[in-house]
């Protein structure tokens, strides 16, 4: 087996928008995103979430990205169900959302996300906010990461 090859990075995105899934990743893909696997809606999202960093030896994702449309509610909900196994894991949550006011920006990060990023309706404004993401990503890598 190819260690190196195991322990490549990867973000992880919980959409429940097929579409929108597949355009984002995309999006990061071009901006120079590591590989982005798609964990599904929000129920299939936790499941395989809880999986991975329950597992000692698994490859955890770098990044989480956490874009749910099924309700206005939905990602603050997801972000409290998870917040506890992702903070102590030290993998960082971002969430996309349309444009929020100051009250719903502070209750994202109060729920624990690293970082709110805007889902913008208009395709460059987009692609700014996609490689707003991958240069999150890659300020937020942990220095001791490499050649472990």
């Amino acid at each position: 087996m190819n260690e190196y090859v195991e322990n490549l990075p990867f973000l992880a995105l919980i959409d429940d928008d097929q579409y929108s899934a597949h355009l984002l990743t995309r999006m990061l893909i071009a901006h120079g995103s590591p590989e982005v696997q798609h964990y599904g809606n929000a129920a299939e999202g936790l499941a395989r979430l809880q999986a991975v960093l329950a597992d000692p030896n698994a490859n955890w994702p770098g990044l989480l990205i956490v874009d749910l449309k099924a309700h206005s509610g939905a990602n603050l909900e997801f972000l409290a169900s998870i917040q506890p196994l992702a903070h102590q894991k030290g993998v960082p949550v971002v969430v996309m959302t349309q444009a929020p006011d100051r009250d719903q920006r502070d209750a994202f990060y109060d729920a624990g996300a690293a970082s709110v990023f805007i889902r913008q309706p208009e395709l460059d404004a987009y692609r700014r906010e996609a490689a707003g993401i991958v240069s999150f990503w890659a300020r937020s890598q942990r220095l001791d990461a490499v050649g472990m």
